[in-house]
């Protein structure tokens, strides 16, 4: 074991689980034992919240010039251990390095944001009548809860962290059990960046702790990402019990390609997209449909991806049965008549043999009726199919129950802002393959990507976090008493 066991992260320190029940933490690029993760219980839950609910008062009363001072420390000790949190995010996740920077890159600029609230949460006043003004101001709501995936293990929890603690709110993290060593590591940043005690805390574990965040009645609000699966029943259990919820899902990401679209660029961004974090990202590029006559953009394609490397730009699978999980899709295609031009099964990296790899591949012919099709197979896999004209391919698009992400790649500005206007998805790209909004706009897709009112970043995340106090204030007694008085 690479790592000593982990532990819980409850006001400023780091406690052992009431239960004594782990789960091993295995490295999926060569197989090797990182660590073991404690599958926590509702007594460990409560004792976070508990922790939590002490530190709220003060921290929630500090003015939000001064508790953005945190991020900016914060901020500039992720830059300072840039390195150190890429390797431990590749190490644990199965991404290349170069993939791991990219993920702590967005976590500073995640931060950078936060830093920037106080200009964006001013509020409002305005005198509506004579010697009467009203005013709004936002409000922490107290103890909130985030619950994050394993695909980006620093990521998606600085999604939720900056934000929510910067408007004055204190944080349950519930790390993916498979990659949790990346949330204490910025913990540990957190307190050196001088976070007071119980702000920010850490529960490790399973679905028995998700359960209890959607019960607790000392918990606000619970932010989710994962599965459309999971993220429909978190949805459920968080708001029967009267709580915010905002839980994303999953996606089946759509490429509309035209014949007019640049073949290299094209190809490029199509095999990034579909390969980049091996696929495991909810913005992935997973179908593709060729409109007309685009056959000398796919071999374009098929030559981009037959260049990434499983091992080299090309990272691991998060583990076995992930990898079993994404062949079968690729089997079941070709046993339904789709054609393989590029296959990535049974893959093996030398000297690491106990690595779980799938490599890049390319399916055409597909259907829209093939599990391939429909389904998100999570890994480095494009699945192509053909229409004769954009209309048939938006059916296509429009059809699929999910909605986080659609792209068209053309040269013609009039098209592709049909397509825009055209496509059911809350993130669109023109020749871009994954259409992620930059800072301060939103990330946050549409339908059964979805589950909740707002977005999960930028300037939408501050409706989520907290709530309007409006005042209406009268001194001067001339003003007299009339409608709205």
């Amino acid at each position: 074991m690479k790592y000593p066991p982990l532990k819980n992260y409850i006001s400023g320190k780091f406690v052992a689980a009431s239960s004594t029940k782990t789960m091993e933490v295995i490295s999926p690029i060569d197989g090797n034992l990182l660590s073991a993760v404690p599958m926590s219980s509702a007594k460990d839950l409560d004792d976070a919240v508990k922790a939590a609910k002490a530190a709220f008062p003060a921290w929630s009363k500090t003015p939000i010039k001064e508790r953005v001072q945190v991020f900016f420390r914060y901020k500039t000790l992720l830059e300072k251990n840039l390195k150190e949190l890429a390797e431990l995010c590749s190490e644990e996740n199965g991404k290349t390095y170069s993939e791991s920077v990219a993920e702590i890159e967005k976590s500073i600029e995640l931060t950078e944001f936060a830093c920037s609230l106080p200009q964006l949460v001013t509020g409002e006043v305005l005198e509506v009548s004579r010697g009467v003004e009203c005013r709004t101001e936002h409000v922490a709501l107290g103890v909130v809860a985030s619950i994050v995936p394993f695909n980006f293990p620093s990521m998606v929890p600085n999604w939720t962290l900056p934000n929510a603690i910067a408007l004055g709110n204190c944080m349950i993290m519930k790390p993916s059990e498979k990659v949790p060593l990346s949330c204490g590591r910025l913990a540990e940043l957190l307190k050196e960046a001088g976070l007071p005690d119980g702000v920010f805390n850490i529960v490790h574990g399973n679905d028995e702790i998700v359960n209890a965040i959607c019960d607790h009645p000392g918990i606000e609000a619970v932010s989710f990402v994962g599965s459309t699966k999971v993220a429909k029943i978190v949805y459920q259990r968080a708001t029967s019990n009267y709580k915010r919820c905002l839980a994303l899902g999953g996606a089946k990401n759509h490429l509309m390609v035209l014949p007019d679209a640049i073949p290299g660029m094209t190809a490029q961004n199509v095999a990034a997209s579909m390969s980049g974090c091996a696929g495991q990202r909810c913005m992935a590029a997973s179908a593709m449909i060729g409109v007309g006559n685009v056959d000398a953009i796919i071999d374009k394609i098929c030559e981009e991806a037959r260049k990434i490397i499983p091992g080299e730009n090309l990272g691991a699978v998060i583990n076995k049965a992930s990898q079993e999980r994404i062949e079968k899709f690729i089997g079941e295609a070709e046993r339904d008549g789709a054609k393989i031009l590029v296959d990535g099964r049974n893959t093996k990296v030398k000297g690491k043999e106990n690595g779980t790899y799938v490599g890049p591949t390319v399916i055409d012919f597909v259907t829209p009726q093939m599990s391939v099709a429909t389904e998100e197979i999570f890994g480095p896999v494009i699945s192509i199919m053909r229409t004769n004209t954009v209309d048939e391919a938006l059916a296509i698009e429009n059809a699929n129950p999910y909605g986080n992400a659609a792209s068209v790649f053309t040269q013609n500005g009039a098209m592709a802002r049909y397509i825009i206007d055209k496509a059911s998805a809350g993130m669109i790209g023109v020749n871009v393959g994954v259409p992620v909004p930059r800072e301060p706009f939103s990330f946050g897709g549409w339908n059964e990507s979805k589950f909740g009112v707002g977005d999960i970043t930028g300037k939408s995340s501050i409706e989520f976090w907290t709530k309007l106090k409006k005042s209406t204030v009268k001194w001067n007694a001339e003003a007299g008493v009339n409608w709205m008085s």
